[in-house]
């Protein structure tokens, strides 16, 4: 073992003081990797919480492949801007607010979604109009300033009718709130929009790439290195283990973090402490294009 860890940051350090299943089970647990794209993703964004309320807000829409840090990037988001409490009100101040999309374009679901996070009492089977009345009025109280709606391609699984009706509700409550909308979700989410092409033109897309093979990626990789608490440096940074990692991963983040994860365990259970080429090889992996070619093949 090393005598200081220095290759951990100073919160990954105290955790080497933990059993073996108490490490594993806070490397299984959610972390936050500031990366250069999504520090100017988050000004972005925070930029909509402080913009004054117009007549036409502006919008954005996130885009990315699936399991690529879109949803970890906005409720990063949200956890920078929590509700806080207000006394003196009739409701929390909450200035950021995040739900998924229903399932299907329903508005009565959506409503729903949103009195769930404000932990309002509500009948599911009232009426819509009562369902948006009551979210209007607690969204006022509690100064909404960005409604973000995570897998907001899920409009698609309606008809044509409901994903415009859909959208339609999108655009009341920007307009009648006075609210940003932050969509998130895969490239079919642009398509989704385009139904409603004078709601579209509000939103300004925002792509979140896959990473390349390339110094940044390298970066990425020590600031994982820098928060896995084991013991002994895995120099992920290294040219075969680079490289590795990427095939394993195929540029995507969050497939990058279930392998690390992975190895990680491994790395504590064998008592070697650290990630190497060999721990790669013997976890159980597969690339998510061979899952997917698998997965058509059945």
């Amino acid at each position: 073992m090393t005598d200081n860890a220095s290759h951990l940051t100073a919160s990954a350090r105290k955790v080497l003081s933990l059993t073996d299943a108490e490490r594993i089970f806070r490397i299984k647990s959610d972390r936050w990797i500031g990366y250069p794209y999504a520090k100017v993703v988050l000004k972005q964004l925070d930029d909509l919480r402080q913009h004054p309320r117009v007549n036409r807000m502006p919008n954005i829409i996130l885009i990315g492949d699936s399991n690529n840090g879109k949803s970890t990037l906005v409720k990063r988001f949200c956890q920078l801007n929590p509700a806080v409490d207000n006394p003196e009100g009739e409701a929390v101040i909450a200035p950021v607010m995040y739900v998924q999309a229903p399932p299907v374009p329903d508005e009565g679901r959506f409503y729903n979604a949103i009195l769930d996070m404000l932990f309002a009492p509500y009948k599911p089977s009232e009426r819509v109009d009562k369902k948006q009345y009551q979210v209007l009025k607690l969204l006022r109280y509690a100064q909404l300033k960005v409604l973000v709606i995570d897998e907001i391609h899920q409009i698609l699984a309606g008809s044509l009718h409901r994903q415009r009706a859909f959208l339609n509700v999108l655009k009341y409550l920007s307009n009648e709130l006075q609210i940003s909308i932050v969509g998130v979700g895969t490239k079919d989410a642009l398509r989704a929009l385009q139904t409603e092409p004078q709601l579209a033109n509000r939103f300004k897309p925002i792509h979140l790439p896959r990473w390349e093979m390339n110094d940044d990626f390298k970066r990425l990789l020590a600031s994982f290195e820098a928060m896995l608490p084991l013991k002994l440096p895995s120099k992920l940074h290294n040219e075969v283990i680079f490289t590795k990692l990427y095939v394993m991963s195929e540029g995507n983040i969050g497939e990058l973090t279930s392998v690390l994860n992975a190895a990680a365990e491994l790395a504590i259970l064998s008592g070697k402490e650290c990630i190497t080429l060999d721990t790669l090889e013997q976890i159980d992996w597969t690339p998510p294009s061979e899952r997917r070619r698998q997965f058509l093949t059945v």
